[in-house]
């Protein structure tokens, strides 16, 4: 009964006293249900010290059936030696159900500043969309008020001297893991294994990398995207890829911010052999700077992607400690030591050696993540761990 035809029915007359008491009755009962319905019925947003996290699964046009967003039944699978405690969304790890895609789009390529091939799918470049985010539907996780502690995650060492007021992490910060690769950088150059972007982003004909717009100094990465005047005063971005060091699971720690909204600015592990899907995204930005987004996105068919994200709001002009734990059966994101989401369909997880990737991206002639003014993301430190034997 609709709460219009439930007030009609309240203003009807009766002939008997009795007969008007037991309306009233039945009435009442049927209030409460109905606000039962409606409560358990509505979502609502996680915000434990101000993030809120968030799973959703997205088609892209054109649009296909989704017999589920979301399992919510508790998973039991158990993590990895090491995993942290820590939890933002809190309560049990639930999985999450997303749309299967059929076969792969054929890729297109770019050139990297070293001149050897970087393939970028159609739909991507390499980040996570073609379409503005707004096509995303999303079911929000139950609320819980309890987390436990941050200790187990590695955020980084406090240092005054460093542009983050973080050093990096030491070699034994993640338990179970140990640490494999990091970098400070210092100097004026790219540290060795990584390699600058050149050329038109795949599916993003309007966009420009530029290898000019990746610099080293002060301690500090930056991916500068403004207007150049190389490039007609075209939005050119800057990308970088940690190309000459893949992984096949390990954990992955960057400390970032960035300046303002505008290109969209995204962490990533991306497929060794430039074979997409895969990829795993663990802070993407699409052009705000409020809001974070991570994808596990495993399969793309028909213009759909076969993929689960978790979304949080947070600061982004100000430093954190973004991090993605990936293994066998679980994807866990990590910012500032805390868990924002979680991977556990072990047919969803990438099992092939992957690449770390840091890059802006500016989608202006779609109509979204388009510059107003020159923007920059910074980062101080990476570090990364692998699985102890």
């Amino acid at each position: 009964m609709s709460k219009g035809t439930y007030a009609k029915f309240l203003r009807g007359r009766t002939s008997h006293r009795v007969t008007k008491l037991a309306t009233l009755v039945a009435s009442s009962a049927v209030l409460v249900a109905m606000i039962n319905i409606d409560a358990s019925a509505s979502p609502s947003s996680l915000v434990v010290g101000g993030p809120t996290t968030a799973h959703s699964v997205e088609s892209v046009s054109p649009r296909v059936t989704v017999a589920s967003l979301r399992d919510h039944r508790p998973v039991t699978t158990a993590m990895p030696p090491g995993t942290p405690p820590s939890d933002l969304s809190g309560g049990p790890t639930t999985a999450a159900a997303s749309t299967r895609a059929h076969a792969p789009s054929a890729p297109s390529t770019t050139t990297s500043a070293h001149g050897s091939p970087v393939s970028h799918p159609a739909a991507d470049g390499p980040t996570t969309t073609s379409a503005p985010p707004t096509t995303t539907t999303t079911t929000t996780a139950a609320p819980t008020t309890t987390t436990t502690a941050a200790s187990a995650i590695p955020v980084g060492v406090l240092d005054a001297s460093e542009p983050s007021g973080y050093a990096p992490p030491s070699a034994s910060a993640l338990a179970g893991y140990t640490q494999s690769y990091v970098s400070d950088f210092t100097g004026s150059s790219l540290p060795s294994g990584w390699y600058a972007y050149s050329g038109t982003p795949g599916g993003d004909p309007g966009g420009q990398f530029g290898s000019a717009h990746v610099s080293v100094s002060n301690g500090l990465l930056s991916l500068n995207t403004y207007q150049d005047p190389a490039y007609n005063n075209e939005w050119v971005t800057g990308g970088l890829c940690q190309c000459g060091l893949p992984h096949t699971y390990g954990a992955f720690f960057v400390r970032s911010r960035v300046t303002g909204a505008g290109p969209t600015e995204v962490a990533l592990l991306w497929p060794a052999t430039n074979t997409w899907p895969p990829e795993i995204d663990f802070n993407e930005s699409n052009g705000s700077s409020a809001t974070s987004t991570a994808t596990d996105l495993w399969a793309f068919s028909g213009g759909a992607r076969s993929q689960v994200q978790s979304h949080v709001s947070i600061d982004l002009t100000q430093w954190h400690t973004w991090g993605v734990i990936w293994t066998p059966t679980s994807i866990t994101y990590t910012v500032d030591g805390r868990v924002w989401g979680r991977v556990t369909d072990p047919s969803t997880i990438p099992s092939i050696p992957m690449t770390l990737d840091l890059q802006q991206q500016t989608w202006c002639s779609s109509g979204w993540a388009c510059p107003s003014a020159p923007q920059s993301m910074q980062i101080d430190w990476v570090a990364e761990y692998s699985p102890n034997a």
